[in-house]
């Protein structure tokens, strides 16, 4: 039988493995030459950094081993599978075991950070153990999204950069170059008319912001549309995500009911939103019916 990894998450980013063994004695030999490794390899990566190695060593539970990803150690966004390497032997994948998350729930990144590192192992399809990876900063996080009377309400926050007077959600249609759909940021606590108050830039660690999107704007001939939060003018927009919790695929948990909405070319559309592969907020445009 293949090895197993438990896998425990710390609030900071940081991953432990415990690799079972099936066999003893091999876990005899391993304590006994130091030589061996959990590797990490980027799924479609063909450069030495694609793949990272982490030391494997005895840990308190006979017959297992561990290894650690510290939270300080980046790793490309991507998917990571996850193998073995014994005494010199050939690399053998990792089945998943039980993994501890609870950390990752309601993460909220620390303050004074230059770049933030997500990273969620999971099953894949065939039962084997990958750990998904983001990084990513500034990074706006999707929160309660609400879809009714042909809008979207979503609730959100903004770290690591400031949210100004003139921040705006801004959604881009992903097939096409032409100008974004753009609507004010209410600001929390900020009334509205008065984005932030009327006291200028917010220079909070984790400013929490409200967006109202109209479905209409939305419902052209494109048909998808990514969503972005500008936090000022001339400033660079910030890919809107839900990435701060312990759910590697949101598209699989979150679906939302479709909207029908006359287009701006006067045809009916089915305008909805959604989670890419990636866990960013999208929202996809289809024929009247179609969902």
């Amino acid at each position: 039988m293949r090895p197993r990894a438990d896998c425990t998450a710390d609030s900071a980013g940081g991953l432990t493995f415990d690799v079972r063994l099936t066999d003893g004695r091999a876990t005899a030999a391993v304590s006994a030459t130091g030589d061996a490794a959990l590797l990490l390899r980027l799924r479609g990566g063909e450069r030495p950094e694609d793949t990272v190695r982490l030391p494997l060593g005895p840990a308190e539970t006979e017959g297992t081993l561990r290894a650690v990803l510290p939270s300080i150690m980046s790793l490309s966004e991507g998917r990571w599978d996850a193998y073995v390497a014994l005494d010199g032997g050939a690399p053998r994948r990792l089945l998943p075991g039980v993994h501890d998350l609870r950390s990752l729930i309601g993460r909220v990144p620390r303050q004074g950070r230059t770049w933030l590192g997500v990273r969620i192992p999971y099953a894949t399809k065939y039962g084997n153990l990958t750990v998904r990876s983001w990084l990513r900063w500034p990074h706006a996080e999707a929160g309660p999204l609400c879809v009714s009377d042909g809008c979207v309400v979503l609730q959100g926050r903004l770290y690591g950069a400031r949210l100004s007077a003139t921040a705006r959600l801004e959604a881009h249609p992903r097939d096409a170059v032409r100008d974004p759909v753009s609507v004010p940021l209410l600001l929390d606590g900020a009334e509205p008319g008065k984005p932030d108050g009327g006291s200028g830039d917010r220079a909070d660690h984790a400013a929490g912001f409200t967006a109202r999107l109209p479905l209409a704007a939305v419902s052209s001939e494109h048909r998808a549309w990514d969503l972005w939060i500008r936090p000022s003018t001339g400033e660079a927009p910030v890919r809107l995500a839900r990435i701060l919790d312990d759910v590697p695929d949101k598209g699989q948990i979150f679906s939302y009911p479709p909207q029908r909405v006359t287009g701006q070319d006067g045809e009916p559309r089915s305008v909805r939103p959604y989670y890419t592969p990636d866990n960013d907020l999208s929202v996809r445009v289809s024929c009247e019916g179609a969902v």
